[in-house]
């Protein structure tokens, strides 16, 4: 919410490309960006598409069969919430004055990102950013009119806390997983 709105500026009718579509930051991304009027393209794994595509995503790519960064495609923002993409070949996706937003850099891409914001028209931005009360209201309207919504892939009891790590370590859940505690009296 906050990389969209405030360090991406999200606006509406921009070609927005969230890489990690599927996952548990990305199917949020997905609605968000949609819920500010963006044309929304998803990448993530086969077995997502169908379920990024219920969250409105406008296109999909199947990272399996197309690379995003060598389909000559441009987009206004790019959100790799994973941050498996090489930044050197992303970067290329980006429009002349658009905006790379990365979720999980490593230090090898943080210093090629700097790089780039100071001798292109192209931002790249990093890092964290904090809560703002109005985001959190935003986000409180959309869940509550039923246009924000979590996948959950998986739920495991406290208990099963290592189990469920395996699990979303394995980088192919869908959405979220939850942990669920049971109270005692």
């Amino acid at each position: 919410m906050q990389g969209l709105r405030h360090k991406g500026q999200i606006q509406p009718r921009q070609k927005v490309l969230i890489n990690g579509a599927g996952g548990g930051a990305g199917t949020f991304a997905v609605q968000i960006a949609k819920n500010y009027g963006a044309q929304v393209t998803g990448v993530c794994s086969s077995t997502n598409v169908e379920m990024v595509k219920s969250l409105g995503a406008d296109k999909m790519i199947d990272y399996t069969q197309e690379d995003f960064t060598k389909n000559g495609q441009t987009y206004d923002l790019v959100f790799d919430v994973v941050g498996k993409s090489s930044f050197s070949d992303g970067k290329n996706s980006l429009k002349q004055e658009g905006i790379y937003l990365a979720g999980n850099p490593g230090m090898s891409s943080m210093v090629q990102m700097q790089w780039t914001s100071m001798r292109s028209s192209k931002k790249i931005l990093f890092g964290p950013v904090f809560g703002r009360n109005e985001d959190q209201i935003f986000l409180k309207e959309l869940i509550e009119a039923g246009k924000l919504k979590a996948v959950i892939d998986r739920r495991y009891p406290l208990e099963q806390i290592v189990e469920a790590h395996r699990y979303v370590d394995k980088g192919h859940k869908k959405g979220n997983v939850s942990i669920t505690v049971e109270h005692h009296n």
